[in-house]
C-alpha cells in the first residue's frame, strides 16, 4: 500500500479535477480515481455554456448569477482555445403567455393582475441590465437592441417577431474543459486514475482507507466526494456514512440538428412552459438545442433523450423558426443527469443550481459536494480547499485564478492567428483542419503534429482528420480508452464518422492498450 496521500477523490468530472488540479497546485499530494471515462457523464452532456444564468434571475439566485458572472471572465481567459465568447438573441413575442411559477413572476401577478401569465419585455430588460452590471464585464460587450425585419439574425425567425435583445455569454468544450483540469493537475503531481470504480471507503484511524475495483488499496487524509450523480451512493454504499442529504436527478437532453441558421450567434427561446431553451451553432454545420428539466428515475449512467423529448425541443425551437425542426432532423441526441441538493423545490426547473458542499468531521474529513454549475467549477474548488483548509495546514494559498489551462497561453482573440502560424509549419493543413486543432490544444497543437510537414507523417488517417498522431495523443497523454472517449467527449468527430470508421479506431485502440 502507498503512502497516505492528502486528498483522495472520487469522481473524474469537472468538480472532481477542478478540485484536483487547485489541490495539487497548493503543493498537496493528491489522488483521484473515476470509474469510467474523465467527462463520462454529466460533464460532458451540459449545454457547453460558461454563463451567468439569465433564467436564474427568476428565482432570485444574485449570489449564484453574480458569481458565474465574474468567472465568465476569468474562464475565458484561461482557456481561449476551447472557449470564446458568444452573442445570444432573445427575441420578444409580445404575445408569450407562460406558465412558469417563479418568485418574480409572482410578484408580477399581485403588481400587474392584468397581465398574469406574461413576462414584460421592461422585466426582461432590467433582468438584462442586472445580467450586464452584477458582475465584472471588461471582455464581453452589453445588452443591444436588435431590429430583426433588418438584421440577419431574423431571417431564420417567423416574420411575428420584429425585435430582440442580444446579450453576451460564452461557449466552452465542457469534456476538453475536465480532461485539460486532469492534465494540469496530473503536471503538478497528481495521480489521476481512470476505469477503476472506488468499492471501499472506511475510516482508520486518522485517515482514510480507499479499496478500488482493480484490487489496489490507498490511504488519505481526507476523502472528497466529487461522484456526481452517485455522490448519495458514496455516501451510503460506499462509505456507509449516517446522512439525511439527498440528491435530485434531474435529466438534461440536447439535440443535435444540421445547422438551422447562417451565423455565429445563438438564440435564447422562452416557453409557454414558463422554460427557456437555446439554439446554439455546433461544430460549424450543426445547430445544437437544449435542455429539458426532467426529474430522472433509474442509473445515472442510463439517462438517455427519450421520444417525448425529442417531441418537445422539436416543437420549442419550431415555435421560432420559418423551417419546422422534426425527428427526422435531429442528427444526434446527448443527455446527461445533474445531481442537485435536494432543497424541497416543487419541479425539477425550480430546483436550485448552485453547489453545496457539506463537511463530516465526525472523525477523518470526508466533503460531499453537490450540484453545481460548470460555470463556477472553479470557485466550487477554492471553496472547497476553504472548508478544508483546517483539515490541511500544509496547503498553499489559492491561485488558479489567473492560471492557464494546458495550451490556453495566448490572447482571448488570439485562436485564428495561432491557427495560421500552425499552417505556415504545417502547410498540409487546411483552415478549418488547422482551427479544429487550435481549438481543442491551443498551443499544444504543434506538439500533437510533432515535425511533421505533409499529412502521410501523422501516420493512419482515420478520417474526419482524426490522424494516428492525434489518436496516440489522446491515449498518451489525455487518458482516452476507447473511440466513445475520442469522437464524443475528446473531440466531437462522431458527428462526421461512418460506423466503419468507428470500428477501425475501436481495433487501433484496442491493441493499443494490448501493447501497454
Amino acid at each position: 500500500m502507498s503512502q497516505a496521500t492528502d486528498l483522495f477523490i472520487i469522481g473524474g468530472g469537472i468538480n472532481g479535477t477542478g478540485i484536483a488540479r487547485d489541490a495539487a497546485g497548493r503543493g498537496l499530494s493528491v489522488r483521484l480515481a473515476e470509474q469510467g471515462d474523465l467527462a463520462g457523464a454529466t460533464s460532458s452532456a451540459s449545454t457547453k455554456l460558461f454563463h451567468g444564468g439569465l433564467r436564474y434571475l427568476e428565482f432570485l439566485e444574485l449570489r449564484l448569477v453574480r458569481e458565474s458572472l465574474r468567472e465568465r471572465e476569468v474562464l475565458l481567459r484561461a482557456m481561449p482555445h476551447i472557449s470564446w465568447p458568444m452573442r445570444f438573441v432573445l427575441p420578444l413575442d409580445p404575445k408569450m403567455r407562460f406558465a412558469g411559477r417563479t418568485p418574480v413572476s409572482r410578484i408580477l401577478s399581485v403588481l400587474m393582475p392584468w397581465g398574469r401569465g406574461y413576462r414584460p419585455n421592461l422585466v426582461i430588460r432590467a433582468g438584462l441590465f442586472l445580467y450586464d452590471n452584477l458582475g465584472a464585464r471588461e471582455i464581453l460587450p452589453g445588452t443591444s437592441t436588435l431590429d430583426l425585419r433588418q438584421a440577419p439574425e431574423g431571417a431564420p425567425l417567423q416574420d411575428r417577431l420584429t425585435r430582440a435583445y442580444e446579450y453576451s455569454d460564452a461557449w466552452v468544450d465542457d469534456a476538453r474543459l475536465v480532461v485539460l483540469n486532469a492534465r494540469d493537475a496530473a503536471a503538478r503531481g497528481a495521480d489521476i486514475i481512470v476505469g477503476s470504480r472506488v468499492t471501499e471507503a472506511r475510516r482508520e484511524g486518522d485517515g482514510w482507507l480507499v479499496r478500488l475495483s482493480d484490487g489496489r488499496d490507498f490511504r488519505a487524509k481526507v476523502l472528497v466526494n466529487a461522484a456526481g450523480p452517485w455522490v448519495g451512493r458514496v455516501i451510503h454504499d460506499v462509505a456507509h456514512l449516517p446522512s439525511t442529504e439527498g440528491v435530485r436527478l434531474v435529466r438534461g437532453s440536447h439535440i443535435v440538428t444540421r445547422r438551422l441558421f447562417d451565423h455565429p450567434k445563438a438564440y435564447f427561446l422562452q416557453g409557454q412552459d414558463g422554460r427557456i431553451i437555446f439554439a446554439i451553432p455546433y461544430e460549424r454545420d450543426f445547430t445544437l438545442i437544449g435542455t429539458t428539466d426532467v426529474d430522472h428515475d433509474g442509473p445515472p449512467d442510463r439517462a438517455v433523450c427519450t421520444p417525448e423529448e425529442v417531441d418537445y425541443l422539436c416543437r420549442f425551437v419550431s415555435g421560432y423558426f420559418k423551417k419546422p425542426v422534426t425527428a427526422d432532423d435531429v442528427v444526434w441526441t446527448y443527455s446527461g443527469v445533474r445531481p442537485l441538493y435536494d432543497d424541497g423545490s416543487s419541479s425539477a426547473t425550480a430546483a436550485t443550481r448552485d453547489y453545496v458542499l457539506s463537511l463530516d468531521d465526525k472523525g477523518a474529513p470526508c466533503l460531499h459536494v453537490f450540484g453545481g454549475k460548470i460555470t463556477t467549477y472553479r470557485r466550487l474548488a477554492e471553496a472547497a480547499m476553504a472548508k478544508l483548509a483546517p483539515h490541511l495546514p500544509g496547503a498553499g494559498a489559492a491561485w488558479t485564478a489567473g492560471a492557464h489551462l494546458p495550451g490556453g497561453d495566448f490572447p482571448v482573440d488570439g485562436a485564428e492567428g495561432l491557427a495560421q502560424a500552425l499552417r505556415r509549419d504545417h502547410p498540409f493543413l487546411t483552415p478549418d483542419w488547422a482551427m479544429r486543432l487550435v481549438r481543442a490544444y491551443g498551443t499544444e497543437a504543434a506538439q500533437v503534429l510533432g515535425g511533421a510537414r505533409t499529412a502521410a507523417d501523422l501516420g493512419r488517417d482515420f478520417g474526419a482528420t482524426l490522424t494516428e498522431s492525434e489518436l496516440r495523443w489522446m491515449i498518451r497523454n489525455e487518458w482516452a480508452r476507447d473511440a466513445k472517449g475520442v469522437l464524443w467527449r475528446r473531440s466531437k468527430l462522431g458527428l462526421r464518422m461512418t460506423p466503419e470508421q468507428v470500428a477501425a479506431i475501436e481495433d487501433y485502440m484496442a491493441r493499443e492498450r494490448v501493447a501497454a
